[in-house]
């Protein structure tokens, strides 16, 4: 068998294999799509759940977890804002810094339930917070502080070197030079990782389960105290 035959059936083999997992996907997607969609409508999005009856809506559990996703962005997105900057900027290349990235991506590979669970004895047995939006939202925040963290630190570092070269021969301080250009130029990327991190955050559930509560059949929409329990 010669080089060009060999390489025709490795290519037709990948082929394949590519082929195949588009196909499992097209089909999920499909399926969730056919049998989702004539389901959805508006009153299924603006009506109470119902406690023992069919027919209830998700109004409730939609609006606690929009209230906890921007709780939990309000209190991770600085914190990694200021350590992406930190790691990309500032830190020097030695042992402390590899350890500090190697403990960021250890925390990213976290199971939500090991970060409900240590929320749940810390902020609701010993800090006394009681199931409470903040308790859940800090909970969060533990899980997706790292995974931010990393997508800021990755859009910083994919600005060209020669657009901090230029900014400090203007005579810029190398702070006015990141704020001023690199944090622009690096804000689609931020953004992007915003998006990816408020999407995780959007889909976990057994966090919330050990810190926030569970949904009430009723919400009180003019009670926004982070400190009540979802």
């Amino acid at each position: 068998m010669n080089s060009k035959t060999s390489n025709n059936i490795a290519t037709g083999i990948i082929y394949f294999l590519v082929a195949c997992v588009l196909a499992i996907l097209v089909f999920l997607l499909g399926y969730i799509l056919i049998t989702g969609v004539p389901h959805i409508s508006w009153h299924f999005l603006t009506s109470p759940a119902q406690s023992f009856a069919a027919g209830g809506g998700i109004r409730d559990q939609l609006f606690n977890s929009l209230y906890l996703l921007v709780l939990t962005l309000i209190i991770s997105f600085p914190i990694a804002l200021g350590s992406g900057i930190y790691l990309s900027e500032y830190a020097p290349i030695n042992w402390v810094t590899s350890v500090v990235r190697t403990a960021v991506e250890v925390l990213s590979s976290l199971p939500s339930v090991v970060v409900g669970l240590f929320g749940f004895l810390l902020f609701v047995v010993n800090f006394h917070m009681g199931f409470s939006i903040l308790a859940g939202a800090i909970a969060l925040t533990f899980f997706n502080l790292p995974l931010l963290t990393r997508s800021i630190e990755e859009s910083l570092q994919d600005v060209s070197q020669l657009q901090r070269e230029a900014g400090l021969s203007l005579g810029l301080s190398r702070w006015r030079t990141i704020t001023g250009i690199v944090l622009p130029a690096a804000l689609p990327g931020i953004l992007t990782g915003i998006i990816l991190s408020a999407g995780r955050v959007f889909g976990e559930a057994a966090a919330l389960i050990y810190t926030a509560g569970q949904s009430a059949p009723t919400v009180n929409y003019g009670d926004w105290n982070p400190m009540d329990s979802a």
